[in-house]
């Protein structure tokens, strides 16, 4: 695989930091939230945060 194609698939970061995890909602790959061993994507964390528990102060 060349690195043009690894940069558009994602395949060099994950294989590079050994992240394995997924979105538990989507699917995604990238942009996770894994604080606290949530796995949800950005977006999809932003979606369900309040229903989680946790307040917005800005």
């Amino acid at each position: 695989m060349s690195e043009s194609e690894a940069e558009q698939t994602g395949e060099h970061a994950s294989q590079r930091t050994g992240q394995s995890h997924e979105c538990r909602r989507c699917g995604r790959n990238q942009g996770l939230v894994g604080k606290y061993e949530i796995y949800l994507c950005r977006q999809c964390f932003r979606e369900v945060a309040r229903e989680m528990g946790f307040k917005k102060y800005r």
